[in-house]
């Protein structure tokens, strides 16, 4: 069973969709799953320097950061490091990216991976593995 959504950042909770809404759907996708109970993560190859938004961070259980961690996408341990903060396995757990190479790290990890297309046929794909509506 599913129990956290990882999200990759830029391309991923960044993309405005296919109808311009006010806000990127993936990012309101990870709200109503937060509200589901589900927890929630973001894992980004960012630097150090960088943090996440803080109307993100609000939503996030766990951040991680490549500069941080001394860790990046592909690599297992990465995913491996993120389900561990979540106190989840991996195979708990589903990652969205836009790069089909980090999509396969987290599938070799364990995680469930949803290779990042659009953002309608991303909030499908997740509304089928969490059994929860994603979309208005």
């Amino acid at each position: 069973m599913l129990k956290a959504l990882v999200l990759d950042y830029g391309g991923v909770l960044t993309d405005p969709g296919e109808d311009n809404p006010n806000e990127p759907p993936l990012f309101t996708a990870l709200k109503k799953v937060r509200r589901h109970g589900l927890k929630t993560a973001l894992l980004s190859n960012a630097d150090g320097w960088w943090q996440p938004p803080a109307q993100l961070t609000a939503e996030l259980d766990v951040a991680v950061i490549s500069g941080e961690v001394g860790l990046a996408k592909p690599d297992t341990e990465i995913y491996e490091l993120t389900a561990r903060r979540l106190n989840l396995r991996t195979d708990e757990c589903v990652f969205v990216d836009d790069l089909a190479v980090n999509v396969r790290g987290a599938a070799e990890a364990g995680m469930v991976g949803v290779h990042h297309r659009s953002t309608r046929s991303t909030l499908e794909e997740l509304e089928i593995l969490l059994a929860i509506a994603l979309r208005d």
